[in-house]
């Protein structure tokens, strides 16, 4: 694997940057409840986004997009992470383009449903996502959730939590188990203002929109088979571990500007080797998330197999970014705590992707499990 960003993810890079510096505020809180008042998401900076084609990475050329795959993508993740931007860019890119683009070029939905289904994102006037996580189990391979497309109506029914940008969203990708006599799972698209739809809006660390949905029998629109549930939770995982990757890189440099610069006893925090010592596995545990969110993005790209990749780095989010983060706000003494300061959107955006993910004991049960059932092939 070449680890060297190509030319596009290069231009992504620079060019997200660009548009989110510009709008980043100086500092901001973690908001741990509910605020129904204020907007779902910066939408002004959203439209931006879409006006520099950021937002048209990876629909598909037919569609007037670029055509680009997981990198890409990721790159923008990443800077996203990187300032902590409110913007539904995990949900609608990673949870629902790049699973729709997959899905259509595997032969899983057909150009019409694919055009209709992403109609609107490249411009920035529609909002995807989808619901991964279940009470019993998150990312189910069996998922709970069942849905019926025998007969004369198509419906799915079922309950998932931690729902990013459900009310908000045009499209709800739902992962389902099928009743027909075959059996297995599918991707089911519905409407979120659909009859048999609810959600309800619970509280996140960063206070993004985040809900809990009941199906009840809600019509589904659209169908995705095959690898569809596989390749969605691949995609999630990649993503959100982009968006902690670049939030937990921006923690380490303010970090470490701020160690240089503040004195005790007549010396910069930094020249003290306790403090030094911290940094440095700060920066170890930044630097093995990146390599390894590369490797899964890498890998969903080339056709390859993914799973292994991306929940290993989907572990080391969860387990690792946090504590690095706290380790950060030690460094900072009293400031790191203060809710002005921009540490504390990095701390709660992270805390929120772990959720999203699963948790680290949860990815390390599935990484066990895939590597007995290959030991014992």
């Amino acid at each position: 694997m070449d680890f060297i960003p190509g030319e596009a993810e290069a231009e992504v890079t620079r060019l997200a940057g660009r548009v989110l510096s510009a709008a980043a505020p100086p500092g901001g809180s973690a908001v741990a409840k509910v605020d129904t008042a204020a907007p779902p998401f910066d939408a002004a900076l959203w439209k931006e986004l879409a006006g520099t084609g950021l937002l048209s990475l990876a629909v598909p050329v037919a569609l007037g997009g670029d055509g680009l795959g997981a990198q890409a993508v990721a790159a923008l993740l990443t800077e996203v992470g990187r300032h902590a931007a409110r913007v539904p860019a995990l949900a609608t890119l990673a949870l629902g383009v790049l699973p729709l683009a997959r899905a259509a070029a595997a032969g899983a939905i057909d150009t019409a449903a694919q055009a209709e289904l992403l109609a609107g994102v490249a411009s920035g006037d529609a909002v995807l996502t989808a619901a991964i996580r279940e009470p019993s189990e998150p990312m189910a391979a069996a998922p709970a959730t069942t849905a019926r497309l025998t007969g004369t109506s198509r419906t799915v029914s079922g309950l998932k939590v931690g729902v990013p940008y459900a009310a908000d969203a045009r499209w709800l990708l739902v992962p389902a188990s099928l009743e027909d006599s075959d059996g297995g799972t599918a991707v089911v698209a519905v409407r979120p203002d659909a009859p048999g739809v609810s959600c309800e809006r619970t509280g996140t660390s960063a206070g993004l929109p985040e809900y809990t949905v009941r199906l009840d029998q809600a019509p589904v629109q659209f169908v995705l088979r095959g690898r569809a549930v596989t390749d969605l939770y691949e995609f999630a995982l990649a993503g959100a571990c982009a968006v902690g990757d670049g939030a937990l890189a921006a923690a380490l440099e303010l970090t470490t500007a701020h160690i240089r610069s503040r004195e005790q006893f007549g010396r910069p925090i930094a020249t003290f080797q306790a403090a030094a010592q911290q940094i440095a596995d700060v920066y170890a545990t930044a630097r093995t998330l990146h390599l390894a969110t590369l490797s899964a993005n890498w890998r969903l790209d080339s056709a390859r197999d993914a799973g292994r990749e991306a929940e290993v780095a989907g572990y080391w989010l969860a387990r690792y970014a946090p504590a690095a983060l706290r380790t950060c706000h030690h460094l900072h003494g009293g400031l790191g705590m203060d809710a002005s300061y921009p540490l504390p959107r990095y701390s709660a955006l992270v805390t929120d992707l772990v959720g999203l993910v699963g948790g680290a004991d949860y990815l390390l049960d599935k990484l066990a499990a895939r590597e007995g059932s290959c030991s014992s092939t």
